[in-house]
């Protein structure tokens, strides 16, 4: 089992900048990628950014150049740096851990924390 706690979301202001965090503990060494999911209200879950034990990123259309992932591997935390946020960026953020193949398969999950964009 993998155990994930997310901090760092809340409400911030069109244009402005959040860094979320995760920091993992448990059974890390089963898994070779961590990521970030959102759900918008009314909305499906989907993936925003991921990252693999090598350093590979991937991201979604919609943040790539705004948002990024990285991470601290001796604390087992991974962030998420949130840049020239938009309203439609508001939604809950999920934290996950799982595997990278062809494709991010996520296994675990946090409990979610929420931003929100709004003037």
């Amino acid at each position: 089992q993998v155990q994930l706690v997310e901090s760092g979301g809340g409400l911030v202001q069109p244009g402005g900048s959040l860094r979320l965090s995760c920091a993992a503990s448990g059974s890390i060494f089963s898994i070779n990628a961590r990521g970030w999911y959102r759900q918008a209200p009314g909305k499906q879950r989907e993936l925003v950014a991921a990252i693999t034990s090598g350093g590979r990123t991937n991201y979604a259309d919609s943040v790539k150049g705004r948002f990024t992932i990285s991470r601290d591997i001796g604390k087992s935390t991974v962030y998420l740096q949130l840049n020239s946020l938009k309203a439609e960026d508001t939604a809950v953020y999920y934290c996950n851990a799982g595997y990278y193949y062809s494709d991010y398969v996520p296994r675990y999950w946090g409990q979610g924390t929420q931003v929100t964009v709004s003037s």
